[in-house]
């Protein structure tokens, strides 16, 4: 019997027709546990999927994301964030062990879900967002990389950091004033490429917004990115 990779349940599986005649991946978590994960459904945001209102139309942009596009300096380089969750206080409970406590185990939860996503995205190679030295000896692994790895991707380290310093607490005028945190390494290998970032948590977008513009400076036709939250 399996267990739940959360709440360590015993997991029945059914044997039905479907499970039969559809060989669906196993997932590692049970269905009570999944059921307190909040996907993002409905409309959202175009390019970073916040959850919209329902007067707001298909395609729309929210206002966070319209701000970044008018901005000269950051408008224009990250085309699309698809995340699964809302960033509720139980997947927060989860990264947080995942990511700070070490229970690498635990990315397999998310990777049916990502799956099934990356179906109908589009991309030529596949990098994540490097972790300072830093926090990758505090950690143990990068989290990206994590689940990168169990979807089973040959991911290019593209991307080296070059500032370390947290953003999630500065105002949006100060993180859109920050220097750039990120320097591109191979850019020969991006040359008219679609380029897709694995992470774990859209936040602000700084971040991501950071590794677009470097990567599609350096030569990238495009650059998308797919993460567990927002």
């Amino acid at each position: 019997m399996n267990r739940c990779l959360v709440c360590d349940e015993g997991m029945e599986q059914a044997l039905t027709w479907r499970s039969l005649l559809k060989q669906a991946e196993a997932r590692a978590i049970c269905e009570g546990c999944e059921g307190k994960l909040n996907r993002i459904t409905g409309e959202t945001c175009s390019m970073c999927s916040r959850e919209l209102g329902g007067d707001h139309i298909t395609g729309a942009l929210c206002l966070d994301c319209s701000r970044w596009e008018r901005d000269r300096e950051w408008g224009g380089y990250l085309s699309k964030n698809i995340s699964l969750f809302h960033y509720n206080e139980y997947l927060k409970d989860i990264i947080a062990k995942y990511k700070y406590r070490g229970d690498y185990a635990l990315a397999e939860v998310f990777v049916p879900f990502l799956k099934e996503r990356l179906k109908y995205m589009e991309f030529d190679l596949v990098t994540v967002i490097p972790l300072s030295h830093e926090r990758l000896t505090e950690r143990g692994f990068n989290q990206g990389q994590a689940l990168a790895d169990l979807l089973g991707f040959q991911t290019v380290e593209i991307l080296t950091r070059i500032h370390t310093e947290k953003q999630s607490k500065k105002s949006r005028q100060e993180r859109m004033s920050l220097p750039q945190v990120f320097q591109v390494m191979q850019s020969d290998l991006l040359e008219h490429k679609s380029i897709l970032i694995i992470d774990d948590i859209y936040t602000t977008g700084t971040t991501l917004r950071h590794a677009a513009k470097a990567l599609i400076l350096a030569g990238a036709k495009e650059v998308s990115s797919i993460t567990l939250a927002r």
